[in-house]
């Protein structure tokens, strides 16, 4: 078997992973989260300025308290996390099937909450009950969440396909058939969980989150959280990108989860006041790493535009190029993925794939000398400018870092630019002629 046909067999089953159903629901209820992430990032920066003095600043201003109001906001984001993945990874999960999301998104919520652990040990020792702990509402409970969603959507969308329920008369409102629709899949979602929770509470003395966590969580997120992950993620980005399909999209899906877990935990570090350089706890490769290498969107094109002004004659590549300028600005490069291009660009693979892996080890490695600090759970919108996002994620040695990354994605491309740009030139040349 030749190169070319491991590759394309590659590509196809690439292709036909991102189309599970599991899948796409994933991507699009994560996408579903950003308002309830980007916004908690907010006030936690807010709240914990990378700014030398700013909290005797504010505290000077608002008294010894002024944070407690913007914490109770990232209280209620990313401590709920969970909560808000199941519905909108079932509600994405249902609605992509043409049925009623909402209603399932709420069995699921209510699933959700029957199976995680009812009570919380305070720390004089008491017990409190009838709670929702935050620490199994939040990023512990991600991956249960998302078995919860997957479970639920299958057997709402498998009794309301086969019309296993109650069957109304074609003249009662469409609302009412909906909600009389759900007590089938309804009873069987609950029956389910009751049924989890009693192994796990009977059995094992546990939660199901608890397990999850312990036997799924925790180890997905070792593998996450290593230089080899961090390369593996960022060099399928580009890869797939280049052979037309959507790299972040199909590989986002699965790694997602376990990067926003990352980011959570060291966030639940800091709260702690621990501090994160250093610290054999803290986790390196989380969800915000990507941006370190994006500089201009997939594959860090920004250097690329940057090669092109430095080096580009042929008219195509200088009026392409001034066209992408100020998209790339905000890490959007589909004019150069699409208009150069750069998908099944034998010019371009190379430094493509090359440069966000560059990128993300000086960035790895940036944190474990301890010039820059791991990241927690302040989070920048995907459009932020580079070296601006490196600045808000992680204080002036993120822009550092931000524009030393970008300045060598510009030497790498550069070469393979020059070359494509001669043989544009020639191309000209003989139509001109």
């Amino acid at each position: 078997m030749s190169k070319n046909e491991i590759f394309n067999k590659f590509l196809a089953v690439m292709n036909r992973f991102a189309q599970i159903k599991a899948i796409i629901a994933v991507k699009d209820g994560f996408i579903m989260t950003t308002p309830f992430t980007v916004c908690g990032s907010l006030f936690l920066l807010v709240a914990c300025l990378p700014v030398p003095g700013w909290n005797e600043f504010m505290a000077g201003i608002f008294g010894e308290n002024w944070a407690a109001p913007l914490f109770a906001v990232c209280g209620g984001t990313f401590s709920i996390l969970a909560l808000i993945v199941v519905v909108c990874v079932t509600y994405k999960y249902v609605a992509n099937e043409g049925l009623d999301g909402m209603t399932a998104a709420g069995l699921a919520l209510a699933a959700f909450v029957i199976i995680i652990p009812p009570e919380v040990v305070l720390e004089g020792g008491q017990v409190a009950g009838n709670v929702i702990p935050k620490n199994w509402a939040g990023s512990n409970g991600i991956i249960t969440a998302l078995l919860v969603a997957f479970a639920t959507s299958y057997i709402y969308c498998y009794c309301v396909k086969n019309h296993i329920g109650i069957k109304m008369p074609e003249s009662v409102p469409g609302g009412v058939v909906r909600a009389f629709e759900a007590l089938t899949p309804g009873f069987l979602v609950f029956l389910l969980a009751s049924i989890v929770w009693g192994i796990c509470h009977f059995a094992g003395n546990t939660s199901a989150p608890e397990l999850v966590f312990t036997v799924i969580q925790v180890p997905l997120q070792s593998l996450t959280d290593t230089l080899a992950g961090g390369i593996i993620i960022e060099g399928l980005h580009s890869l797939l990108f280049w052979a037309g399909i959507h790299g972040p999209n199909v590989v986002n899906g699965v790694v997602t989860p376990m990067l926003l877990a990352n980011a959570l935990d060291n966030q639940a570090l800091l709260d702690a006041g621990q501090t994160l350089i250093g610290n054999p706890n803290a986790k390196l490769i989380t969800a915000q790493v990507d941006m370190f290498a994006k500089a201009g969107g997939c594959g860090m094109t920004m250097g690329l535009v940057i090669a092109a002004y430095l080096t580009a004659k042929s008219e195509q590549l200088r009026s392409l190029n001034k066209m992408a300028t100020v998209p790339s600005l905000f890490n959007i490069n589909e004019p150069i993925i699409f208009g150069l291009p750069i998908v099944f660009n034998g010019y371009m693979l190379i430094p493509f794939i090359l440069v966000p892996i560059i990128a993300v080890t000086i960035t790895y490695f940036a944190m474990v000398i301890g010039f820059m600090s791991p990241m927690g759970a302040v989070q920048v919108p995907w459009t932020a400018p580079p070296i601006i996002a490196g600045l808000l994620l992680a204080g002036w040695q993120g822009a550092v870092v931000q524009i030393i990354t970008l300045a060598i994605s510009v030497l790498v491309y550069l070469p393979f630019t020059r070359r494509m740009d001669k043989e544009m030139q020639k191309e000209e040349a003989e139509q001109a002629a």
